[in-house]
């Protein structure tokens, strides 16, 4: 009876804790909520006026897309409609090339070799990691949802698909990794083309058959002897578009460069960081407007798609994982990996990173996002600038969750429409060439669908078919873009968390140097001055 009684004392006790503990709790929310005055309310208002504003663009946007589509306005006058949202567009493009280069060659200047080997590592680390979970959850999405259940024939299909082999793209990205011209990198990419040739191969034939030819007919025999032959042939080509990854590598290896170079590259150092303060303080200014082009943007895609009709059941089931897909890693892998390594809430963090995610929706393109993904990260949450230089252009540049994800997910859905079984090795080499192909996808609009016939032919499925899932792309691709940026950023976060001590004694190597230097700078005047002072003396008793 004793022991029972304690026991249940001591339960009542944790009862009484726990009660006067909610208690506490709300009558600390109770006091919080009373004691916001108007001024706090203003403050609030004016701290998060462009989130706010953003967001209302965004609801306001979809709601008038939908209203427009009622009209059936034509192509002419859908462009029209969307011209502020292209104007946004055009001026984040304008951002991204001196953005890419002025940052990477100062954080990486900034830092020494070793310090910039090791947090590239751990960036690298972050990035492979990500992919190749984002990877094996669309491909555990799409086993267990199987969207593809049915037959394709009932399918509608849409655009065209551009012909790659992959050993073609493979050698592509390494080609784009050292452009010949940099000024040609700063609008155009090496792309392989293909040319049909037709040449005469020489046949051989038996003695006998050339005589009985040439005994029925001269001309006959000549026309066997050579025959007509025709091969597809790999011819070089390009595209326009930046070629991100050639400039990427390229600062990379010149702020190393600047780094080691100490004093004589001090001039080069202060240029790009004047370069990059600039770009930013325009970054401010375009923020004003980017609502407004957003909005256009959302409202003009809404009304340019095709009719809803064409979304059949397959279709929107294969939406549905591939969203359910997305969700899982942006909400919880990537806040779960930020707070089990940092030890932070991943809300406040992501919570700095609002307005960043909804331009990445309403642009559809992390490289266009960047320049306000800096600007979020730096000012919201305060990462420091040599973490966001280094990590974010290499991280828009290469690093692409939800592209991995989605190429994954959509390769065993078109094996399904197929009536495909896939083995496991075939699953692998999947996983293998989504997570490859995600990092030669350039940080354009719809840049996944061209790498996607790479992950298609390495498992010998049709690539004619990513027509059919052409319909949904636009809508696919902005929230795939959206989980993109976010993976970019919770790696800054993660990385300067992980590279803090290196940072800190960087600070302290800076603040020792900055005493040297002025220390010798004061004995230094001094002897100048008093040089320049014996001088004249000097020159008047020659004369």
């Amino acid at each position: 009876m004793t022991k029972s009684d304690g026991e249940d004392s001591r339960s009542g006790n944790r009862m009484e804790r726990f009660q006067q503990g909610v208690r506490k709790r709300t009558d600390m929310a109770k006091k919080r909520v009373q004691s916001i005055t108007k001024d706090d309310v203003k403050s609030y208002l004016l701290k998060n006026f462009f989130v706010l504003f953003t967001v209302i663009a965004v609801i306001v946007g979809v709601i008038l897309g939908f209203a427009l589509r009622s009209y059936h306005l034509s192509y002419r006058e859908v462009k029209y409609f969307s011209f502020p949202g292209e104007l946004l567009m055009r001026m984040l493009q304008m951002l991204v090339l001196p953005l890419i280069v002025s940052s990477l060659v100062t954080g990486v200047a900034a830092l020494d070799s070793k310090a910039s080997g090791k947090m590239g590592l751990r960036a690298v680390v972050y990035y492979m990691s990500t992919t190749i979970i984002a990877v094996l959850i669309g491909i555990i999405m799409v086993v267990i949802i199987h969207p593809g259940k049915g037959s394709k024939e009932k399918m509608h299909r849409e655009g065209k698909i551009v012909r790659v082999t992959a050993a073609d793209a493979f050698l592509d990205l390494i080609r784009n990794m050292f452009p010949p011209n940099l000024v040609e990198a700063c609008f155009k990419q090496f792309k392989t083309n293909y040319e049909e040739r037709t040449f005469k191969a020489p046949v051989v034939q038996n003695e006998s058959s050339v005589l009985a030819a040439i005994i029925n007919n001269v001309t006959e025999a000549v026309e066997n002897l050579t025959q007509l032959k025709k091969e597809v042939i790999p011819v070089p080509g390009a595209v326009n578009g930046v070629n991100a990854l050639g400039l990427v590598v390229f600062s990379l290896s010149f702020g190393l460069v600047i780094g080691n170079m100490k004093e004589q590259g001090r001039a080069l150092r202060d240029f790009f960081d004047s370069l990059n303060e600039a770009i930013m303080r325009l970054v401010a200014l375009i923020m004003w407007y980017a609502p407004l082009g957003i909005m256009f943007l959302i409202a003009g895609k809404i009304v340019e798609m095709e009719d809803m009709g064409v979304i059949g059941g397959q279709l929107a089931m294969y939406t549905i994982t591939v969203i359910i897909g997305l969700l899982i890693h942006a909400i919880v892998v990537l806040p779960l990996l930020y707070f089990l390594i940092t030890r932070k809430n991943p809300w406040v963090f992501i919570g700095g990173l609002l307005q960043a995610l909804i331009t990445a929706l309403g642009t559809s393109s992390s490289s266009a996002t960047l320049p306000i993904t800096f600007k979020c990260l730096e000012e919201n949450n305060g990462v420091d600038k040599r973490i966001t230089r280094f990590v974010l252009p290499v991280g828009a540049t290469i690093n692409m969750d939800g592209t991995a994800l989605y190429e994954a997910l959509a390769a065993i859905f078109i094996a399904q429409v197929n009536n495909m079984e896939l083995n496991f090795g075939q699953i692998i080499t999947i996983s293998i060439t989504a997570t490859a192909a995600s990092i030669g996808a350039a940080g354009i609009p719809q840049a996944g669908l061209v790498t996607m016939v790479i992950v298609l032919t390495s498992v010998g499925l049709p690539t004619d078919d990513i027509t059919l899932i052409i319909a949904v792309d636009w809508f696919l691709d902005r929230l795939r873009t959206t989980t993109n940026v976010l993976g970019d950023s919770i790696g800054a976060g993660i990385v300067e968390h992980l590279s803090r001590f290196e940072l800190r004694n960087k600070d302290a190597e800076m603040g020792n140097s900055v005493i040297e230097e002025n220390e010798m700078k004061k004995p230094y005047q001094l002897i100048s001055q008093e040089n320049e002072n014996e001088k004249p003396l000097d020159t008047e008793t020659k004369m």
